[in-house]
Formats: structure tokens, sequence, C-alpha cells
């Protein structure tokens, strides 16, 4: 597996890849989090990076379109007060919005100003801060959504995976087993690229029913697995009972009538706890990071399940904001190549250093012990 790197502005290195040559786009691009005329001069938390409204431009999107296949999935990582103004841009680019993903996390630290405090230097009466006593500014950042968006397969999504290999995500490969751990694949049709089709049937047209062995369908929720985010989800049984003719008839068919007949699924106890264990865990640690001082360092784990979501098996991944590599890392891993795109000299340095972590010849990541 190779990850090619270009140290660059994506809109400069875009336009000399070859047009519909990549499989998937899995990147991280600027939130654009401060107002346009900070933006203009420094960007958020004073990177450079941050600047300026790249992500925010449908001109950008349609180069990774135009590199994409028919069919190729796009996840674009953004900021919950921004998100919007990208995913406009990544369908005004001609891409389809498919989803989005909201991965949750407990390491958030809310940046709000105490407005009893600010009150108190503004106004002349102490009693006027006392109103105000407790209010703040925001909330505590937990989440960040991924954009899910597709260029448009050429013809049906069945042609298109046939032709081109994209079009479809990879079901088995992440679904979520009840100890956490996602199974790397567990297909049951020799002959298909992507396990489970779309709707619950098989790319050959069989029902897919369900395997208790192979775990859950993944969702489009992840989660860090932290003490704050499994305490916002509830105890929750799983499906205690089975359903099908096998279980019995159906006990109401509601106002529409019966739906005719249903494939037998058997009841799912697995002992009962939080409701966090329906959901795909993506653990952060030091070894993520390493030496690196870039701010926005996702987990390993994380992008290696979004890669192996959307690549199909020999597939090429595309970031176009490749900050430290941690895509190129999770490619190489997963078994696909990687194209990776980053305009700091700084940030370019890392991801050679990660890669060559990776590969065995330096270690340990970044020249800096990892716990």
């Amino acid at each position: 597996m190779t990850a090619t790197v270009h140290h660059g502005d994506c809109l400069n290195v875009l336009p000399a890849l070859p047009a519909e040559s990549l499989h998937a786009c899995v990147t991280d691009p600027p939130y654009h989090l401060t107002s346009n005329a900070k933006r203009r001069s420094s960007g958020f938390m004073g990177q450079g990076w941050d600047g300026g409204d790249v992500a925010f431009r449908p001109e950008t999107w349609a180069e990774v379109c135009r590199v994409l296949k028919p069919g190729a999935h796009l996840l674009a990582f953004g900021g919950t007060r921004t998100h919007h103004r990208m995913a406009c841009a990544i369908e005004d680019a001609g891409f389809e919005i498919r989803d989005m993903i909201a991965w949750l996390y407990g390491t958030g630290f809310p940046k709000s100003v105490d407005v009893a405090a600010a009150v108190g230097k503004a106004a002349p009466r102490p009693d006027d801060a006392q109103a105000w006593d407790g209010w703040g500014t925001a909330l505590k950042p937990a989440i960040e959504p991924i954009i899910v968006a597709r260029r448009p397969p050429a013809g049906t999504v069945a042609a298109n995976v046939l032709r081109h290999g994209t079009g479809g995500i990879n079901i088995d490969a992440c679904r979520v087993g009840s100890s956490k751990n996602v199974p790397r694949s567990h297909s049951t049709t020799p002959n298909s690229i992507y396990g489970s089709g779309l709707g619950g049937s098989r790319l050959d047209g069989t029902e897919a029913g369900f395997d208790p062995t192979i775990g859950r369908w993944p969702a489009n929720v992840v989660h860090d697995g932290s003490a704050d985010v499994l305490q916002a989800f509830p105890e929750a049984p799983g499906a205690l009972r089975g359903v099908g003719p096998e279980f019995g008839d159906r006990k109401s068919v509601n106002v529409y009538g019966d739906w005719g007949p249903r494939p037998d699924m058997k009841p799912r106890d697995d002992g009962g706890g939080s409701a966090a264990r329906f959901f795909y865990c993506a653990k952060a640690d030091r070894t993520d990071r390493g030496g690196s001082r870039h701010p926005t360092i996702k987990p390993v784990s994380l992008m290696r399940w979004l890669v192996r979501l959307v690549t199909p098996p020999g597939g090429t991944v595309l970031d176009p904001f490749a900050g430290t590599g941690t895509t190129g890392q999770a490619c190489l891993a997963e078994g696909f190549d990687a194209v990776l795109i980053e305009q700091s000299e700084e940030w370019v340095a890392d991801i050679h250093a990660r890669l060559a972590h990776v590969r065995g010849s330096d270690t340990p990541l970044f020249g800096e012990a990892a716990e």
C-alpha cells in the first residue's frame, strides 16, 4: 500500500490529479469557526489554516468531485456552528448529501463568557451582575458532525458498482459488536463487494436477514467511550423478543394492513447495559497525537472505521486537508492507498514522520514516546 503526499494548496494540487481516479474522500477540513474578519487575518485560535473560506467554496468540492469516481463517497468533518455552510458548498458542487454521522466525545471544554463577570465590569451597580449569576454564552462541545455525501452514480447503484467499484458502503465490515469490537468483514455473499446490500438485501437479491454473531448495523452515531458520553445514554435491554413467522403472528397490523412475510430475527438479549453499546466506539489516546502540535488530530481508530466504511477493496482514498496524516495512517492499516494534500510545511513533516512510523522505519511516532 502507498501513501502519496503533496505539499501545497489543495486548489492547486487537485486540478493536476486525473479525473475519476479515486474511490473515496475522507477529510477533516478547516471549520472556519471565527468571524469573516478574523478568518481573513489569523483564523480560529490563531491558526492560519483556519483562515479564509476554502471549505465553504463550491469550487473546492467541485475539484474533489471531479477526481472521484462516480458513486464515490465523501466524508467531511465539520464544526457544529459552520458545517451547514460546508454542506451547502458540497451539495452545490454536485454531490448528493446522504447523511450525517455524529461523533460524540467527552473531552470538549466550553469557551464561554461569564455573563455575571462581564456585567460586573460594565454595570455601575453590583446588583446588576448578581442577576446574571450562573449565565454563560456557550455549551460544552461534545459533538462533531461528519457530512456523508456521494458523487452521483452513473446509472443504477448495481451498474455503478460493477463498473467503478463504488456506490455502496461497507456495512458488514463496520458492524458494531456488543463488546465494542468492530469485525473486519463477515460477508456471507462470496462475490459481493459490500456484503449486506442496501435496504437489507444483498446485491444478488437475496435477503440479508440478521446474524447475531456479526454485530449490529452501523449507525450514524459514533462515540469515544468516555464517561461523560456513556452517562448520556440510558440503560437498554436490547431486543428481547424474536421477530418473524417462527415466533408467532404479528399482534397488530396497524392501519396499513399486513406488510407481508418477515424474515426471522432471533432475540438479541446481550445482558443489557448502556445503550452506548449499540454504536461504534472510537477511543482516542496519546499515540494518535505523538509529539505533533496540531490542535485537531482525530483518533486513528475512528479514521480506520470511516475509510473502511466507504472504500472498496484495493481502493484509493483522497484527503485534501491531510493535517498530520491520520487518514493516510488509517488507509495503510486497512489496506488502501492514499493521496494526501497538505499546505503547511510543519504538518507535512508530521505526515512523513507518521507514515515512516507506520512502516516501521522510525519509532516512536514523531520522535516522542507515547503512552
